[in-house]
Parts: C-alpha cells; sequence; structure tokens
C-alpha cells in the first residue's frame, strides 16, 4: 500500500478528476490504519491561518492524521506567506495535508501553495482538461490503459457523443470494457476502481486488446448529459427529490461541472416559472404546450408538473439556486456578508439545495 506524503495540492480545472482524487486520498488515509483521523477543514476553518491553527491543536488521535482541505483556488498570496508556509515548515509528524484546489480561468492556486507544499516534501498534481481537438487522440490512450482499442473513427464517435468532459469520457470507457468483459454494473458503488478495469476487461495485464468500433460507441455509450439535466431540472420542479438526487449524483460521477447543471437547472426553473404564470393567467395546457420547444410527450408532463406547483415555490427555488451559484464562487465579496454555509464543499452545497427545492 503506498505511504501518504506529509502535503498534497491537487489543482487544475478538470474538476471531477480533482474530485476522484480528493476521494481516493481520504480512501487511502482510511486504509492506513484504524487509529488513523481525517479531518475535513470548512468555512472559516478552510484558510491558511485555519490549516495553521489545525496544525498547531493537539489531537489525542493514534496513527496519521489527515488534514483535507477545499477551496484553495480563492486563497490569498500574502495569507498563505503568512500563516501555511510556516506552519507546514513545523508540521507535526505523522500528519497530511491535503489541499484541494478547482481551478477556473484566472482563479488559481496561488504560488506560495506550491512553494509551501514543495518544502514540506510533498507532492503536486495537476488535473488540467484536455483541448477539445485533443480529446481523440486522449480517448484512444485511456482506451489502451483500459484493454479496449479505438481507431480514429471511433474515438471521434465517442467524443461527439457523449461531449468533451474528459470523465464522461472514462465512464464510458470503463462501462465499455466491463460491458464487453461481462463484468459486474459500473454504475455499481462496488464497482472496480479505474486502475483494476483493464485487467478487468483483459483477464490479465498483457491480454489482447478488445477492438471497438465507431458502430459500438454509436449502440452503447450514453449521448450527452444535457438531457439527464433536464431530467434533473423537471425533478426540481416536479417535487421528486429521490429523482433529483439521483440525477444530480450520476451527472457528477460523469463529470459534470457544478457550474454547468446549475445554470441548466436555473434555465428550466424560470422556463416552468413562465409557463406557471401564463397559466396563471389563464392560457390554457394546450396553448401552453404548443409553444414549448421540446418533444409533445416531454412537454405534455412539464406543464402538467407545473399546474400542480405554486409560482412563489418557483421564484424561491430560483433564489436557492442563486445562492447556491453564489456559494460555490466562495461567497460574497465582503466576508461578514457570507453565507455560513459558503465553506462547505460544493456536493453538499448542491444537494442541500436540492432538498430545499424539491422538498
Amino acid at each position: 500500500m503506498p505511504e501518504l506524503k506529509p502535503a498534497y495540492l491537487i489543482h487544475g480545472d478538470d474538476h471531477g478528476a480533482v474530485s476522484e482524487r480528493r476521494a481516493g486520498l481520504q480512501a487511502l488515509a482510511l486504509k492506513q490504519g484504524d487509529a488513523g483521523s481525517v479531518e475535513a477543514l470548512a468555512g472559516e476553518a478552510a484558510t491558511p491561518a485555519g490549516v495553521a491553527q489545525a496544525l498547531a491543536a493537539m489531537t489525542f488521535a493514534i496513527g496519521r492524521r489527515v488534514i483535507v482541505v477545499d477551496g484553495v483556488e480563492r486563497w490569498k498570496q500574502a495569507e498563505v506567506e503568512q500563516h501555511l508556509l510556516p506552519a507546514l515548515k513545523e508540521m507535526p509528524p505523522d500528519t497530511t495535508v491535503a489541499l484541494f484546489a478547482r481551478e477556473e480561468g484566472r482563479t488559481k492556486a496561488p504560488s506560495a501553495v506550491y512553494a509551501a507544499v514543495k518544502a514540506a516534501k510533498g507532492q503536486i498534481v495537476e488535473q488540467g482538461t484536455v483541448k477539445p481537438w485533443e480529446l481523440p487522440k486522449w480517448a484512444r490512450e485511456q482506451a489502451a490503459r483500459l484493454g479496449l482499442a479505438l481507431d480514429q473513427a471511433a474515438a471521434k464517435a465517442l467524443v461527439a457523443q457523449v461531449g468533451e468532459r474528459q470523465q464522461r469520457i472514462l465512464r464510458e470507457l470503463e462501462k465499455l470494457a466491463l460491458e464487453l468483459a461481462g463484468a459486474p454494473d459500473p454504475t455499481d458503488t462496488t464497482a472496480p476502481t479505474t486502475a483494476t478495469v483493464a485487467i478487468a476487461a483483459n483477464g490479465t495485464a498483457g491480454a489482447k486488446p478488445i477492438r471497438v468500433s465507431a458502430q459500438l460507441i454509436e449502440e452503447r455509450s450514453a449521448h450527452s448529459a444535457e438531457r439527464r439535466v433536464f431530467v434533473l431540472a423537471d425533478a426540481l420542479v416536479g417535487g421528486d427529490v429521490r429523482e433529483a438526487t439521483l440525477t444530480y449524483l450520476r451527472l457528477r460521477r460523469q463529470g459534470e461541472r457544478l457550474g454547468g447543471l446549475g445554470y441548466l437547472m436555473a434555465s428550466r426553473v424560470r422556463e416552468a416559472l413562465g409557463v406557471a404564470q401564463r397559466l396563471q393567467a389563464g392560457e390554457s395546457a394546450a396553448e401552453v404546450k404548443r409553444t414549448l420547444r421540446m418533444p409533445s410527450r416531454a412537454a405534455e408532463r412539464f406543464v402538467a408538473d407545473v399546474a400542480r406547483t405554486d409560482p412563489e415555490r418557483l421564484r424561491a427555488a430560483l433564489g436557492v439556486l442563486a445562492d447556491l451559484e453564489l456559494d460555490t464562487r466562495g461567497g460574497a465579496e465582503l466576508r461578514a456578508a457570507r453565507s455560513r454555509l459558503s465553506g462547505l464543499h460544493e456536493d453538499t452545497l448542491a444537494l442541500r439545495a436540492i432538498a430545499a427545492i424539491a422538498s
């Protein structure tokens, strides 16, 4: 079993991969020994000063102590230099600090964080997205690692069908590898990890790759997630908490970013509010349905769900989604105006929002 290093910085704009690394590191930490502990810092504690304070605090846990910190992309250079650098230099033994930065555009982890992790003899891992034109080549490389052989046409078909998110492409390749080998359903939470899928597909690491054609990709791979996002949004409108939660988790597992999901959810809820206002003004359901840009049956279900919903509930839902966007981006500019929840993990915030809207 690999040993944990004193410090990690996992960063990049591939948020799905960053989240997978986080889950993998936590799982590894829990396997290091029953007496070890994993702590997740949130809110005011998830700052350079908060990390320094946590490292200075005494703990009665026996074994390795792992401190997980999200939101590093929002840290300030001066705060890192003032608090984190000296704290990591004096870090207690049998302690690991894992820092996670979900970067976007100019929002990146400060350079001082890199210096602090290097000084602590830690590891820095970048999880960056591949350029769209490089995705077919990347897909072929990932397929080969999983025991599959994709030609250029099949790789292009895969990207065209499932979209440009690397995590979605990788999930589809894993599903194909397992399916072609007759392995268990990969959507099961007990399914093998990526590292073991290649052996599951081939039986042995050196076996002959399984050839996958463009036709097979078109027949068996999932289409773009946009329709699933609308399933999520429609479940919110219809008040189906279970369906909304399960759909959200599936979308996140296949690599969808919360920012994109939130935008599409808000668009659908705004559309539902418009329909509710028209129905309230006296238009018939048939008249409203004819103007919706969606298949007839889907429009019928959508209008029926909206008809059972109070417009005020939909207005409140838009407020919840707006707060979710603000909180997942670090909260208001002024610290005093921030929500007390703004430091929580983005999936925790999203699931709370889903429950609040659909309940």
